[in-house]
């Protein structure tokens, strides 16, 4: 039945800051209107719809203007250049240093690469990288590099 996530939304302060930052990205706008613009993560299979709206002064909390898009191994390892080349600050998460990222979280579930940044308007934005299901270990943050001289 469910495939996948097709749409999630975020509020922004002004639309027309948010496309250039979302450019930025090399999302592809697909439709924009007054006060929304989508753009396509995965042409035909999933969008990101963006609301310019006073709602952008809801804090933060996990679960309310977050998004993290799945990106490939080789990609994560270079996120923190791509990022930096674009003019996008890597955001301190977790205790973990711009300079200790890519981070590791690992739970006994699965393990993921992350890197986390945020828009003109603190949504907290997340690139990750699947590493491995049923890691079996505790739960232990680390850099990426540490992943890799452990499980290599």
């Amino acid at each position: 039945m469910i495939k996948g996530l097709y749409e999630a939304h975020l509020p922004v302060s002004n639309l027309l800051n948010s496309i250039e930052f979302y450019k930025k990205l090399d999302l592809e706008l697909a439709y924009q209107h007054e006060k929304l613009a989508f753009f396509w993560i995965d042409k035909g299979h999933s969008w990101l719809g963006l609301w310019e709206t006073d709602k952008v002064d809801t804090p933060y909390h996990p679960s309310l203007r977050h998004i993290a898009w799945h990106v490939d191994l080789n990609d994560i390892r270079n996120a923190k250049e791509w990022l930096e080349s674009k003019g996008i600050p890597i955001t301190t998460t977790f205790g973990f240093p711009k300079e200790k990222q890519p981070l590791v979280l690992s739970h006994k579930l699965n393990a993921h690469a992350a890197i986390y940044f945020e828009d003109p308007d603190g949504n907290l934005l997340e690139l990750m990288a699947p590493l491995r299901l049923d890691v079996g270990e505790g739960s232990k943050m680390m850099s990426l590099e540490e992943w890799d001289e452990h499980h290599n």
